[in-house]
């Protein structure tokens, strides 16, 4: 049996190591979620009985609140990822949450979207400013401020890289840096 030192985990924390493994999974993974997600469905909208106060407009609350809890299970893990980033100096990690913004606003805007076509039946709005609502809105915002944030990096750091170096960034923006005298 190997020592649990021995095992080279941060050997996947490299991308030429990790998207070779994910390559031979994704296959795998897709078929499972497409099954799992079929099959909820299918339970969800045909299956379950027809709720004796709301009728069949309930059944959208089978969408609805996995499309939330998974709106802020992927915000968590995002934040994970980023303290890995910032903890290990991983450009793997950093890659994982940037992949990640895009899917928990596809989340956040589904459980929206879902929220609001249940509660036009349920309360009779389609908003009501409630704590939940407003709080999924805000994670809405703030995926959406972390992919303009990510973007408007990378776009700078490829024209560091096209421009020269740090030197660049000192020429323009050095002169607020001096200590007055």
């Amino acid at each position: 049996m190997r020592p649990m030192s021995s095992i080279a985990w941060f050997r996947l924390a490299s991308p030429a190591s990790f998207f070779p493994l994910a390559r031979r999974l994704v296959p795998w993974f897709s078929a499972g979620a497409a099954v799992l997600a079929v099959t909820g469905l299918w339970l969800g909208l045909l299956v379950a009985p027809t709720d004796a106060q709301q009728g069949d407009a309930y059944r959208i609350i089978f969408i609805h609140v996995p499309a939330a809890w998974m709106s802020m299970f992927i915000y968590i893990v995002m934040a994970f990822w980023c303290a890995v980033s910032l903890t290990f100096n991983t450009r793997l990690a950093a890659m994982l949450a940037q992949a990640l913004a895009p899917t928990g606003a596809m989340f956040t805007v589904l459980a929206l979207v879902t929220g609001a076509m249940w509660g036009k039946p349920a309360w009779g709005t389609y908003w009501a400013w409630d704590a939940r609502m407003t709080s999924e809105l805000i994670l809405l915002f703030l995926y959406f401020g972390y992919m303009a944030l990510r973007n408007a990096i990378d776009e700078a750091l490829d024209r560091l890289s096209a421009d020269g170096t740090i030197e660049q960034i000192y020429k323009r923006y050095g002169i607020v840096l001096q200590p007055p005298k």
